[in-house]
């Protein structure tokens, strides 16, 4: 909870090349299920991708972007079943869903609902996690997002 009032400066240090400290588990994952044309993915990548692999979200959890028709990732369980929507993040916890997202209605919701996943997951904020997730690596980061003309709402 104490996290999403910083929000807003947490998104500023991430844009300024400041990242969060790496606070969670290295035991977790969060799958993007995407697909080509989807306005909604291409929403998420631009508001969020950004500063997603640089909060402690994103230390706690790394993502992994897939295609909604590509094959599971190996060692992949999804107990929900598979995706139909896209956007869809499946948080997992060593390979094994333990709770999914389905669609994207916008940054704040998006920070709420992933917070509410990764606790009830066992994520503790003020943990210091076994490793630091400064930076993605190419294949879990996400694509440069396209330049945005509006600001950012308060």
């Amino acid at each position: 909870m104490p996290l999403r009032r910083f929000r807003p400066l947490l998104a500023c240090a991430a844009l300024l090349g400041l990242g969060a400290p790496a606070l969670g588990a290295d035991h977790l994952e969060l799958l993007m299920f995407e697909q080509d044309g989807c306005s909604y993915c291409a929403r998420w990548l631009e508001e969020v991708g950004p500063i997603y692999p640089k909060t402690s979200e994103g230390a706690a959890a790394p993502l992994k972007r897939t295609d909604l028709r590509a094959p599971l990732p190996e060692g992949t369980t999804l107990t929900g079943g598979p995706p139909t929507f896209t956007p869809t993040f499946v948080l997992t916890d060593e390979g094994t869903e333990v709770g999914r997202l389905v669609g994207y209605a916008g940054d704040e919701f998006f920070w709420v609902l992933l917070d509410e996943l990764l606790e009830k997951a066992g994520w503790d904020p003020d943990a210091p996690a076994p490793s630091a997730a400064a930076g993605a690596s190419p294949e879990t980061a996400p694509a440069e997002p396209a330049p945005s003309a509006s600001p950012a709402a308060d």
